[in-house]
């Protein structure tokens, strides 16, 4: 097949690779022979990179011999089966094209545009066959980036449509198909983004770094919100962000980013945008505070609300949505998978929050949210949101046990009793290890107390029948569990959403993480007893903070943030985010190799409890034994064919 490209800038030289990779003769046309080979250059150092990695079979030249630079642009078209103009975002540079693309191409051709903020309709409007117009959005670089965003225009037709998915599939893409909206699919969810960091920053909410790492942090984005905008240049944003706002996009302005363009400062291209760098074009990542603030929420509500609309509108379907956020924006989940985890009751929370603080409307929950809310759909937290999640029980006495895979749940269920451990309890409790460690699906194990209250500590209305001697069994059999907890082949969580004292306490310090809710209050309270903790606290409280035997001979309790400080709480967050934390940390553990998982928090909590030339000898043992193991092989090929790896625990 014969495929035009017209332009060979960055991303024209990049599809035209592809291209011709893929066994297609490509002619490849811009306005001088110097420009042209220029991109040659570029393209045949980007094939022999692919063959020293092994992601080329063909010889460099090979392929190379299928690429023909030409100025001409008629007899760069002539008779050509497939034409994508990659030029500069000018609508009128992109109607002659395919005006004489009509004129000199095959009449069956399809005329695909790589346009990222035009809309195709608009492009193909003045043309006779405007059904043979499309577009074939590709993400920079091309060669490297995963997916191509396939556009129907108002009037393109369903078999051209097919054929530039077949031809994105030639070519070794996955494509998502959107109808012709303003900024298409995923520009128009990364300026959501960009809008959600624009409106912290400028309702003085959070600064611009911290904005940056709670979206690293917090969300596990691979590049902050302004550092992600500086590296593709704050110029090229702007532009999209003007074109689309220019056809009925209604956003919050960033008058920063407008700012920094009328004074040069583009991003990494110049230097300096919103971070500095160390050179024009030099990219640097720069050194950002640790986070602090909680703004996940606000980040993603207003990407969440327009997903909604576009879903309603039949712009994209679920799915294709879900495909675009992870491989287009390069997202570690869609961005419904995010709200699911957040909550669909908090998502409307923020969305109205935000639009009754900046007083505009487009800030109004979408219909569908409000919807799915009334409905109960809540995301995980209720079974079901915008996608169903696979839960099981297991009947117990005084304990819940679900599986959401890939997280195992246990919950203390005595919320009369302030979810007092008592011997059943515990019990119940063991065996609720066993099983959910036996679960291949269950990847992380997540600790909590139903209602208001984790656990209010061991039952003492059970102290009464107890002698000394089956006071020292009971206080063995807390510390068995407990040992199993901090033992245990999967990292547990222990949520703490209330009171966590004496052996309710010694239960979450058993745990490998523990996350509380700002209300949450904790303590060894034995002392008042005339006894002292039974179940750890001892043990676990002097490995994790240097005040902790104050604690136990005074008996107080002390708020979340100062257990924080005191390095026994690890997060600290709102009451209603406690459990979108959890997951969000819980899904980021499960999605790495559970024998690799395993073996680390095997050598760590080992290494603890002994002498460093012990530890580091596990270690070692460990760490060659992964290399018999499939997840390795699975994480090396992930790797160097820079895609997500599928670790099966094998």
């Amino acid at each position: 097949m014969k495929v035009t490209v017209v332009g060979s800038g960055v991303m024209g030289h990049g599809i035209a690779e592809l291209a011709a990779i893929s066994g297609n003769e490509v002619w490849i046309n811009d306005v001088s022979q110097e420009i042209l080979q220029q991109a040659m250059e570029k393209i045949k150092w980007s094939l022999s990179k692919l063959k020293s990695s092994g992601s080329l079979r063909e010889d460099v030249e090979q392929v190379m011999s299928r690429i023909h630079p030409e100025v001409s642009q008629p007899e760069a078209l002539k008779d050509s089966n497939f034409v994508i103009e990659a030029v500069k975002e000018d609508l009128e540079l992109k109607r002659t094209i395919f005006r004489n693309a009509e004129t000199y191409a095959s009449p069956t051709a399809v005329l695909a545009t790589n346009t990222s903020s035009l809309p195709v309709t608009e492009i193909g409007a003045v043309l006779r066959s405007k059904e043979r117009v499309v577009g074939m959005h590709f993400f920079n670089p091309p060669v490297l980036m995963p997916l191509v965003e396939v556009v129907k225009g108002k009037d393109s037709s369903d078999e051209v449509v097919k054929a530039t998915v077949d031809m994105a599939k030639s070519m070794g893409k996955e494509t998502i198909v959107v109808k012709d909206v303003p900024g298409f699919f995923v520009n128009r969810i990364l300026l959501r983004i960009m809008e959600a960091g624009c409106y912290l920053v400028e309702r003085g909410k959070a600064s611009f770094q911290e904005v940056d790492s709670s979206a690293i942090e917090e969300l596990g984005f691979p590049m902050g919100v302004f550092l992600l905008a500086d590296y593709t240049g704050l110029d090229i944003g702007y532009s999209v962000w003007k074109a689309v706002t220019a056809r009925g996009f209604k956003a919050f302005p960033c008058t920063s980013t407008e700012k920094l363009v009328s004074q040069g400062m583009l991003g990494v291209k110049s230097g300096a945008g919103y971070y500095q760098y160390p050179s024009p074009g030099k990219f640097a990542r720069p050194n950002l505070p640790k986070a602090t603030k909680k703004l996940g929420r606000y980040l993603i509500s207003p990407a969440v609300n327009e997903v909604s609309y576009l879903i309603r509108e039949g712009v994209i379907g679920k799915e294709e949505a879900e495909k675009g956020c992870i491989l287009g924006l390069g997202l570690p989940k869609g961005i419904l998978s995010y709200a699911d985890e957040i909550g669909l009751d908090v998502i409307e929370k923020t969305l109205e929050e935000m639009k009754e603080d900046t007083g505009m409307d487009h800030f109004a929950p979408d219909p569908l949210l409000v919807s799915m809310v009334r409905e109960g759909k809540l995301g995980r937290k209720s079974g079901g949101g915008f996608h169903a999640y696979k839960s099981e029980e297991m009947n117990f006495s005084t304990i819940v046990v679900k599986i959401e895979p890939p997280l195992g749940w246990i919950i203390l269920n005595r919320p009369s009793r302030y979810n007092a451990i008592n011997g059943e309890m515990i019990r119940e409790i063991d065996n609720a290890l066993e099983k959910l460690e036996e679960k291949d699906e269950v990847r992380v194990i997540v600790v909590t107390g139903q209602g208001r209250v984790f656990s209010a500590g061991a039952d003492v209305t059970e102290f009464g029948s107890l002698t000394p001697v089956r006071a020292m069994m009971a206080s063995r059999k807390f510390h068995e569990v407990f040992m199993k907890i901090q033992f245990l082949t999967k990292p547990v969580i222990a949520a703490i959403n209330g009171l966590a004292l004496g052996g309710g306490l010694e239960l979450a310090l058993s745990a490998d993480f523990r996350i509380a809710s700002k209300s949450a209050e904790i303590g060894q309270p034995e002392i008042s007893l005339g006894l002292i903790p039974g179940g750890g606290g001892t043990q676990r409280l002097s490995r994790l903070s240097r005040r902790g035997l104050e604690l136990i001979l005074t008996g107080r309790r002390v708020k979340a943030d100062e257990a924080q400080n005191l390095g026994i709480i690890d997060v600290v967050t709102e009451p209603e985010e406690v459990e979108a934390e959890v997951r969000r940390l819980g899904n980021a553990i499960a999605e790495k190799s559970p024998l690799a998982v395993a073996s680390a928090k095997l050598s760590y909590r080992i290494g603890e409890e002994t002498n460093i030339w012990a530890g580091a000898s596990l270690e070692s043992s460990l760490f060659g034994l992964l290399f018999s193991t499939k997840d390795f092989e699975e994480g090396v090929r992930a790797f160097l064919e820079r895609r997500k790896p599928n670790f099966r625990g094998e």
